[in-house]
């Protein structure tokens, strides 16, 4: 029985909709956060929390993440208090104009231009090339009203003092239409169909000017007769930037937490296999090669999602620290920042792809869910810095930091390269490995920075004569060392914790620090810090398979307590009830193709044509002979072959004559035409083929066994 999808549900799922009818489904979601907003007066920190949960990727998310943070950093008091009530209340909806078409990461080789005109006291915005062209900007499409452009700043006389931000309306307010001078619109659909409801856009200045007022002034600034102040430090505009790499780790932790979660209820309900005592397929997550995968990919969520509220908390102590004009520890903040977006970035979108393929076949269905985590989140690797750009300004703020210490012994060090003091002036005993030290966080903590210092100073000491992949090499080392040390926080602070829900937490910190350091054995082995009698890799992968066993049992548990409502993860896969066939058969019944009992196009495309062959000699009425049994002239040959027809004709006699050929679609009733064959000999030949669309055409196309 068919039943319609709106039948079921109201509504067009979400797996069956098009861009447009996504984006319109984006807003009214929009819509409704701001009335349930002013509703229940939630904080911003209660609607963001609302917004997590969602399953869906907003325009507006930009306006909160990029739009709103750098207004409230980089704006002067005087714009601060013009536009924040709009700001807040989303009167304005806001977007980030920085990447452009030729240029994304090199923030410094932007194109677009902002010159100042001192007679009018206004900027002048421009794209002077196609590739000054904005592009790839969240909400800029269709949705937003008002954007922060990065432009280059020209002063009178043609001074270029680099990129700055400015304030530019994009479209009226009144009917939201462009504003004069500005092309702007979608670039059009993304890989694997990822945030499909988000207009990334793009956007052109055609002279387009605004008042001086409309530059963030915090930090620089010009004077109405275009004299320029510059900031205390150039680094205060990287302000914006990173926030929103320190966001990203929360939200690389959360995103990996739904494929988990999604992966470990489906491979527990799922039996496959060998039978168990109770006779019983064998559950898929007990497999060594299921649990190998997953259980480390839960560790990662749960350390990423703590790393990310230790990052917000260190992010908003140095936006503190700025505003008292402390920028001590800005480079620190800044590397750490970097290598953070690298790795949770890099760990997350190989964790969601690992997450799809222990579901088997149906992980690559879109009921499954984690296919739509993977295509949103896959470009988190290029945006807000390409990674491996990334991965050089890590490996710079270590060689710094390294030759500081070298030329000052006993120079304090900051969080973020504190790993540098086993490099100290003092010897320090290097790691003593055995069987136990896997067992001990402690130990291995210990074994990561060590790994990083001495990669630092390999690096250092090889500097005229790098490998081309040390950057990321140096950077994966330098920022595991650094996670491994807030892991060991997260350790040391469940003390206050029951003893069951400790131990629990415990083991799945501890396989996380096991898991990396498997990652990094070529780097152990290279620094000679893996020395053993017997082979400590075996003891390793030992200890890693012993903490999955104890982690195995809690793995639904700690899925669940991330709270995540059915709802909010959209799997047919993850359901919490675990009647996950059911679901997949339930959503399969929505498929805008089994609406109708035949498919659609069917008529046109697939139906087979019949056609008739009426042959008549033009003079005289010799026999024809048709399969070998005396018939009249006229016969009839259905054939039910389609695209191209050869009919052939076989005679009683010898002596040429003609013959007229009337050729019936009988499938549709009408004559395609006439065509005129002529016999030579024992047999004739005639040969039709369809064209497109009403036209037939006919050529000679070969012999045919076919006979009338």
């Amino acid at each position: 029985m068919l039943i319609p999808a709106r039948q079921l549900t109201g509504i067009i799922p979400r797996d069956f909709i098009g861009r447009v009818e996504a984006y319109k489904r984006a807003l009214a979601i929009t819509k409704r956060l701001m009335e349930l907003q002013r509703l229940h007066q939630w904080t911003p920190d209660q609607t963001a929390q609302a917004m997590s949960i969602l399953s869906e990727s907003l325009p507006i998310t930009l306006h909160d993440l990029a739009f709103q943070p750098v207004f409230i950093g980089q704006g002067s008091a005087d714009l601060v208090d013009e536009y924040w009530e709009l700001i807040a209340n989303k009167g304005i909806h806001g977007c980030y104009l920085q990447t452009e078409l030729g240029h994304g990461t090199n923030v410094a080789r932007l194109e677009t231009t902002a010159t100042y005109l001192p007679d009018t006291e206004e900027f002048e915005l421009h794209s002077p090339t196609l590739t000054s062209t904005k592009w790839w900007v969240g909400a800029l499409g269709k949705t937003a009203t008002h954007g922060v452009v990065q432009a280059k700043l020209i002063l009178p006389g043609g001074k270029d003092v680099g990129p700055h931000l400015f304030l530019v309306q994009l479209r009226s307010l009144e009917d939201h239409s462009l504003c004069s001078g500005i092309t702007a619109g979608d670039i059009g659909p993304k890989a694997g169909g990822g945030s499909p409801a988000v207009d990334n856009g793009f956007a052109r200045f055609n002279h387009v000017r605004i008042p001086r007022k409309n530059m963030f002034s915090k930090f620089a600034m010009v004077t109405e007769d275009g004299r320029y102040t510059k900031p205390q430090n150039p680094k205060h505009s990287f302000g914006g930037m990173m926030y929103i790499r320190a966001s990203m780790v929360t939200t690389a932790g959360w995103t990996l937490a739904r494929g988990i979660t999604i992966a470990i209820r489906y491979t527990t309900v799922r039996r496959q296999g060998e039978p168990d005592h109770r006779g019983l397929e064998r559950q898929v997550i007990r497999y060594p090669s299921t649990y190998y995968r997953l259980l480390p990919i839960l560790s990662r969520s749960y350390v990423f999602i703590g790393l990310g509220r230790q990052t917000t908390k260190s992010f908003s102590a140095l936006r503190e620290r700025i505003e008292q004009g402390d920028l001590g520890y800005l480079a620190e903040i800044h590397a750490m920042l970097c290598g953070l977006k690298v790795l949770v970035s890099t760990e997350t979108i190989s964790g969601l792809e690992n997450a799809r393929r222990a579901l088997g076949g149906h992980g690559y269905s879109m009921f499954a869910g984690i296919g739509r985590l993977y295509a949103d989140y896959l470009p988190a690797a290029t945006y807000e810095g390409d990674n491996f750009v990334l991965d050089g300004q890590v490996v710079r703020a270590a060689l710094k930091s390294y030759n500081l210490l070298v030329s000052t012994p006993g120079r304090p060090l900051g969080v973020h390269s504190n790993y540098l003091r086993l490099l100290g002036g003092v010897s320090r005993a290097r790691p003593v490995i055995s069987i136990t030290m896997w067992q001990d966080h402690a130990a291995i903590i210990h074994l990561l920075e060590w790994r990083a210092a001495l990669a630092v100073q390999s690096a250092a000491q090889n500097l005229n004569h790098p490998d081309a992949g040390i950057n990321h090499r140096l950077s994966k080392a330098i920022t595991d060392a650094f996670v491994a040390t807030q892991v060991g926080d997260m350790v040391a602070a469940l003390d206050q914790l029951p003893h069951n829900e400790r131990c629990a937490l415990r083991d799945l910190y501890l396989l996380y620090l096991l898991s990396t350091v498997e990652e990094a054995l070529v780097d152990l082995f290279t620094f000679g810090l893996l020395q053993h009698e017997t082979d400590p890799t075996r003891d390793l992968r030992a200890a890693i398979n012993s903490v999955c066993l104890r982690v195995l049992p809690n793995a639904v548990g700690f899925t669940d307590a991330f709270s995540f409502p059915d709802w909010a993860l959209d799997s047919a896969l993850g359901v919490s009830n675990g009647r996950v066939y059911e679901e997949l058969w339930k959503r399969a019944q929505l498929e805008p193709l089994n609406q109708t009992s035949t498919p659609p196009g069917h008529q046109v495309s697939l139906a087979s044509k019949v056609l008739v062959a009426l042959a008549q000699p033009v003079l005289g009425k010799p026999k024809a002979i048709v399969r070998g049994r005396e018939k009249d002239s006229k016969r009839r040959k259905e054939s039910t072959l389609r695209g191209s027809f050869l009919f052939s004709v076989k005679v009683s006699h010898d002596s040429p004559y003609d013959f007229n050929v009337m050729i019936e679609d009988v499938t549709a009733a009408t004559q395609i035409g006439i065509i005129s064959a002529t016999s030579f000999g024992a047999r004739c030949e005639f040969s039709l083929r369809l064209g497109q669309g009403e036209e037939s055409r006919f050529s000679q196309v070969g012999r045919s066994s076919e006979e009338l």
